[in-house]
């Protein structure tokens, strides 16, 4: 989708990715600032900021970090200016420590937090349900469903959150960030009027005796949203009869298609919530006094179940209140089977037969891989070469944690973003064992620089191989401070790595991965050496090369020569562009990046010229 987005008129119908809908939606809200740390399920919200940033109305960062962006958005807001910041929801947990105070201070300007949810750990560790930091920090929460609500939560949240002076938190999952559907665009708004700084310190800087004051003041403004909650529009009630529905989120379209498929619309009551926090008490509680018995329907943790049940007792409402006690997972993704199964035994109907889908045995597989003509792959069977099972690996959060599988086997940890260095070195001091921590570029600017400092301070004996492909690969390509190169052209002010460790009291080495020689050279030196040691392989991610074009012309290799000696190449790189023919090894000169790597490994394979056809 581009600059539609920024000129559709309102009343046009767009076909927009969710995530494309929020940031339409921000538009239309006024948005002026936008920062982010990209992360899967979010990263095409700031990536559409991003490829519009040249002459739009807002300004734009890749932030070094979730913490970093939210600091950033929020001094911005405190200047004024109508702000987004976006993550997904494992970098809420690296913004917390802003988060919880920003509520305190306030944002006069007006600021949305995006956290994208993953249940079922598509692409994260966890399935951490953010609904609890809007909670814990007292932000409004809203939960689209559907793009139309993606965009319009977006605008209505950030213009809630100008009118209010205070955080609001707009929590997406990955169905939600992820659905494509058409969305009636709104009025595009003129420039919002200015709301200048004035000093306040009583106001803005949490001392303690200020901070108790703030507090108050938070608590009196979530009680205040109540009522405003219980009006909401996205509050919605239908159907008849003494049984109910209560639900949010993506859970509303699971629910709504099992009534519709077993022809229960309309012969039960749902209560169907998008603004969900402050709590829409009084709406709930007649809902509830109208049922003898409510299903909660909420993926992951059970939020607005117990504070319903909470709820019910206060006020006194008899009323059978079933949820994740009774029939429904408090892990993973829901499904309209999962869900299916769940209202039919909560209405004492015969169990659903489930379809299931049958895989013919012969399709191939296709498992995680490092793409063919990946730097990585080559650093990884370097430090192999010269570590092998003697080393504990200590990994990190990238597309090389993809070093995990065989045959590299270079991943036995990993908790965080930046974590590699520091449980690295905590396990070396421990267990007094060699360890060679993994990082990327991206995740070292982004929180692994402190582990290094701290390696350095304590002398903590271990190897740091910064893995430098010049980009943030994993999440789409997006710049970090130290790329050369982005989509728009040269990065006139990048961040010299190689200074930055030395300032961190290391001297590094560089190699280029792909060449073997120096690379097996300088691990081996590195190997006989003690206390923190840092190797940066820099190449660049042939894909973002491809894209910026700076991809190199670099011939194809086919191969010529011995079949055993390919084949023990093939099972020590796995490259997806490795192939067997009738029986015979051969590389698919459509996969194949050119690297050459493989022709080192073996004078059995000769590089040649891509055959014409």
């Amino acid at each position: 989708m581009g600059k539609e987005l920024l000129s559709a008129a309102a009343g046009e119908t767009l076909l927009l990715l969710g995530n494309e809908a929020i940031a339409r939606g921000a538009l239309e809200g006024g948005v002026r600032f936008v920062t982010c740390y990209p992360g899967t399920p979010s990263s095409e919200v700031p990536d559409t900021f991003f490829r519009l940033s040249q002459g739009a109305p807002y300004y734009f960062e890749y932030s070094v970090n979730e913490k970093v962006a939210l600091e950033v958005g929020g001094g911005a807001a405190l200047a004024g200016l109508p702000t987004l910041v976006t993550m997904k929801h494992v970098g809420v947990n690296v913004a917390a420590d802003p988060l919880m105070t920003l509520a305190y201070v306030s944002a006069p300007g007006g600021l949305v937090l995006l956290s994208a949810d993953d249940p079922g750990c598509h692409s994260s560790q966890n399935e951490q349900d953010n609904r609890i930091y809007a909670r814990l920090g007292g932000l409004p929460c809203f939960e689209p469903a559907t793009a139309q609500e993606c965009k319009d939560m977006a605008r209505d949240a950030l213009l809630l959150s100008r009118r209010i002076e205070n955080p609001v938190l707009l929590r997406t999952t990955t169905r939600v960030n992820h659905v494509r559907g058409p969305v009636v665009v709104g009025e595009m708004p003129t420039t919002p009027a200015e709301k200048p700084f004035h000093k306040d310190p009583a106001r803005f800087v949490p001392l303690p005796a200020s901070a108790r004051v703030m507090h108050t003041r938070l608590r009196a403004l979530l009680d205040g949203l109540v009522a405003e909650a219980d009006a909401s529009p996205y509050n919605v009630t239908s159907g008849a009869g003494d049984v109910g529905f209560i639900t949010s989120g993506v859970s509303r379209n699971y629910l709504a298609d099992v009534l519709a498929e077993d022809g229960l619309t309309g012969t039960v009551q749902v209560l169907e919530l998008g603004m969900t926090y402050p709590l829409p008490e009084n709406r709930i509680a007649d809902f509830l006094a109208s049922c003898k018995k409510v299903l909660i329907v909420e993926e992951l943790e059970p939020v607005l179940e117990t504070e319903i049940r909470a709820l019910a007792q206060t006020r006194g409402i008899a009323v059978e209140i079933c949820g994740k006690s009774a029939h429904l997972p408090r892990r993973g993704e829901f499904s309209t089977a999962n869900v299916r199964q769940a209202v039919r035994a909560f209405l004492g109907r015969p169990a659903a037969v489930v379809d299931t889908l049958t895989v013919p045995a012969d399709l191939p597989r296709r498992p995680p891989n490092l793409c063919a003509g990946c730097p990585h792959r080559a650093a990884y069977y370097a430090v192999r070469e010269v570590y092998g099972d003697t080393a504990v690996y200590s990994s990190d959060i990238g597309c090389y944690t993809l070093g995990f599988l065989p045959p590299f086997r270079a991943a036995d940890f990993l908790l965080c973003m930046g974590s590699s260095i520091s449980t690295g070195a905590g396990f070396a001091r421990a267990s007094g064992k060699p360890v060679v921590a993994f990082i990327g570029d991206s995740t070292f600017f982004h929180s692994g620089i402190t582990g290094l400092i701290d390696a350095v301070a304590y002398n903590h004996d271990i190897l740091i191989v910064i893995l430098d492909n010049r980009t943030t690969a994993m999440t789409g390509h997006q710049p970090n401070p130290g790329v050369d190169t982005t989509i728009f052209g040269e990065n006139p002010n990048p961040v010299d790595l190689m200074a930055l460790i030395r300032a961190c009291g290391v001297e590094p080495v560089k190699v280029n991965p792909l060449n073997h020689k120096a690379t097996l050279a300088a691990l081996t030196a590195l190997s006989q050496q003690h206390g923190p040691r840092v190797l940066v392989a820099e190449y660049p991610c042939p894909i973002h090369a491809r894209r910026v074009g700076q991809a190199k012309k670099t011939l194809p290799a086919r191969v010529a020569g011995d079949p055993a000696a390919c084949l023990a190449v093939r099972d020590n790189l796995a490259c997806p562009a490795f192939a067997m023919v009738d029986g015979a090894f051969t590389i698919n000169a459509e996969q194949c990046d050119g690297c050459m790597f493989c022709v080192q490994l073996s004078p059995d394979i000769k590089p040649g010229k891509k055959e014409a056809k």
